[in-house]
């Protein structure tokens, strides 16, 4: 699972800044205990995150997500899950950076080699694909 779009603050509830939607590994670090939880949702401002051994609210951890760790405090805890508030806001790129967007620029020309065969093609079309063909040692079909 991917990123999800960026949820705006009115739609969830609540918050004011932007939540990504996610399925991650991280971990969580309380003393000298370190535990893999799985990060379910993050902003600048903090993070919904799932584990077996989840420390009780108001405990200070750091949060570790590839090379970025977070020092943060439990805002609440439930059935596995809990909440987490940042120390300081985050650039949430840095922890998702490994994800790519799945939003593409429209206006990103997309280079392509031209097509070998086809009777739709046009003069033009059929010029390129012979040199093309010529450049890389084939033949192109129907000279």
């Amino acid at each position: 699972m991917g990123v999800q779009s960026f949820v705006d603050g009115p739609a969830a509830g609540k918050r004011s800044s932007k939540r990504a939607r996610v399925l991650l590994a991280a971990k969580l670090r309380s003393g000298p205990a370190e535990t893999d939880v799985r990060l379910r949702d993050l902003s600048q401002k903090g993070a919904l995150i799932e584990g077996k051994c989840i420390p009780p609210v108001n405990s200070d951890v750091v949060f570790c997500r590839g090379s970025i760790c977070v020092p943060a405090r439990v805002a609440w805890t439930g059935e596995g899950r809990a909440g987490l508030e940042f120390a300081y806001m985050i650039d949430e790129s840095e922890v998702l950076v490994q994800l790519k967007r799945t939003t593409t620029d429209q206006n990103t020309p997309r280079f392509r080699r031209p097509r070998l065969m086809g009777e739709d093609m046009s003069e033009h079309e059929k010029k390129l694909a012979h040199l093309w063909g010529v450049s890389v040692g084939i033949a192109v079909p129907g000279e």
